[in-house]
């Protein structure tokens, strides 16, 4: 089934210079890219997109991360695209994560991790649109 999802390159995998690199594998999976741009979001801006974790116990620190700096967010399309970012994201835990995915090449620790990505149809939907609108989409 074709899908959309969303990916985030995190704070700080933009800040190693690690996009470019991270790009070509989800190319390279099998996933295109229907939207791209870099934002840097507010912590009230993270707080809005990380809601659903409000009462985990990571919330501050994960919100105060992602508004630390640049991040990319963008638009994946492809078959079984959400499964399939994920797969290549790899497990949360960069220490857990399997060789050759991006977060055990790029991800530094369990929130550092380099990239982020829906984790179901509903997720995506309500992620792609938190930033993105019909005309700044392709396909």
């Amino acid at each position: 089934m074709n899908q959309s999802t969303l990916g985030i390159v995190k704070p700080d995998a933009v800040k190693t210079g690690s996009l470019g690199a991270i790009l070509k594998r989800l190319e390279a999976g099998g996933l295109t890219v229907a939207g791209l741009k870099m934002v840097h979001l507010t912590r009230e801006l993270a707080q809005g997109f990380y809601a659903v974790h409000r009462d985990r116990p990571f919330f501050d620190s994960l919100t105060d991360f992602m508004s630390e700096g640049p991040c990319v967010v963008m638009v994946l399309k492809g078959e079984n695209a959400i499964d399939r970012w994920r797969a290549l994201m790899g497990a949360t835990d960069p220490g857990q994560a399997g060789e050759g995915t991006i977060r055990k090449d790029f991800g530094q620790n369990i929130e550092r991790n380099a990239v982020h990505g829906s984790d179901s149809p509903e997720s995506a939907n309500f992620e792609i649109a938190y930033f993105f609108n019909a005309l700044e989409l392709s396909g």
